[in-house]
């Protein structure tokens, strides 16, 4: 045989596997998703409309429920024997970011040992921040979990790769089985029990996804989730975390079971960054406004916790397709990022909310050897923990801000 008949062989071969492999039954499908005119109409089977919402613009069945908290609170201070105006409502924001989630594991446990961590009013998370934010919003009996989480796993722990031609016929370069299981372990009736006990005084865990489908980020009420008596939902607690850190094309997303009219379909829910790397609650909800509507004065302060450095990452990229598509994700999800601290700037001014913000510190620049790297982690960590500690590194002003008051 000749050498180019071999290369022929070689390469019909090759296009012998991948006709199989794709014509095969082993491809991941899906029911249909719904259609783009009745998507503000698809539910979840057994759950009411208020456990979610869009996130650019409120359902007024979400915002009542938001209004409702309000009142929950004030029954719950009235059976305790508490008088008086309400105390100010503080609110913890957490953006996404992967393993440098552990510096707001660090900073959370730092500032439990200062002693002033406020108890939260409402915790929102999005990626990273959705695996945070429900051991956070339980307050510092979790401290000890979200220390383990982020600097007792590695790589390993979270992801599988996948073989190369998952890139063509899969639905993800890599299998987050290990990150299901870890979650499962963590995310217990235990916890969802405390998270309905927290929501019936009326404090709320809200965590964020994408609908790949309608490119739409979707807000989860998951304290309403948790009181429901919806016989799936811890199972549906545990998908919407996953699915928040769902990097698409990286993890495989999450499909939802929703209905339309008695239609069934299916919603392709992934990582919440890919709309938004950290979110207070829809700007369309004028919180200070609806508050004084029901008579409610009180006030309102955010910590927003940036899982990333202010300042750009330099990388020699090499002149390779995949380098070049990886680097330009990676710029575009900073740039949005810090488009995400404007924007929540912006409504806080709005609702006289006190807005404070903080940032891994451009000084640290420990590069991670793998996507979860335990000793970069356990750094970060530390970092964070001696930040949380010593306190005072609240900016109140988004970057540019910043920068134009220095110069």
């Amino acid at each position: 045989m000749t050498t180019s008949h071999a290369r022929l062989g070689r390469f019909e071969l090759f296009t012998i596997i991948v006709l199989s492999i794709a014509t095969g039954c082993g491809m991941p499908t899906r029911r249909h998703a719904v259609p783009a005119d009745a998507q503000d109409r698809a539910v979840i089977h057994g759950l009411p409309r208020s456990v979610r919402t869009w996130g650019a613009v409120v359902d007024p069945e979400f915002q009542q429920e938001l209004l409702e908290s309000l009142q929950r609170e004030q029954a719950y201070r009235a059976s305790c024997g508490q008088t008086g105006p309400l105390p100010p409502a503080q609110f913890l924001a957490i953006s996404g970011g992967g393993a440098n989630g552990a510096f707001t594991a660090g900073l959370l446990n730092g500032w439990t040992a200062a002693g002033n961590r406020p108890r939260f009013k409402a915790v929102t998370g999005i990626s990273t921040g959705a695996l945070i934010a429900p051991f956070v919003f339980l307050g510092p009996e979790y401290d000890a979990t979200l220390r383990q989480f982020y600097t007792g796993v590695a790589t390993k722990d979270i992801l599988t790769p996948r073989n190369k031609l998952a890139a063509l016929f899969d639905d993800a370069l890599a299998d987050n089985a290990p990150l299901r299981k870890l979650v499962a372990g963590l995310v217990d009736q235990k916890l969802l029990d405390g998270i309905g006990e927290e929501y019936c005084r009326g404090r709320l865990l809200l965590i964020g996804t994408t609908n790949l489908d309608a490119q739409r980020e979707v807000v989860w009420n998951v304290g309403a989730i948790a009181v429901s008596g919806y016989p799936h939902a811890l199972e549906l607690v545990r998908d919407i975390m996953i699915a928040s850190a769902a990097i698409p094309a990286a993890f495989p997303p999450v499909m939802i079971d929703v209905e339309v009219d008695g239609q069934h379909y299916q919603e392709m829910h992934v990582d919440g960054g890919t709309v938004t790397q950290v979110f207070l609650y829809p700007p369309s909800l004028k919180v200070r406004e609806v508050a004084e509507a029901a008579g409610v004065e009180r006030e309102r302060r955010v910590y927003i916790i940036r899982n990333a450095r202010l300042e750009p990452d330099w990388a020699d990229t090499p002149r390779r397709t995949l380098s070049i598509a990886g680097r330009a994700v990676s710029s575009l999800i900073a740039t949005q990022g810090i488009g995400d601290l404007y924007r929540t700037y912006v409504n806080a001014q709005r609702d006289g909310i006190d807005y404070n913000l903080v940032c891994i510190p451009d000084a640290f620049r420990l590069q991670a050897k793998e996507p979860f790297d335990r000793e970069y982690m356990q750094k970060l960590f530390d970092v964070g923990f001696e930040m949380g500690r010593k306190g005072g590194f609240w900016k109140k002003v988004p970057p540019a801000f910043e920068a134009k008051s220095r110069s």
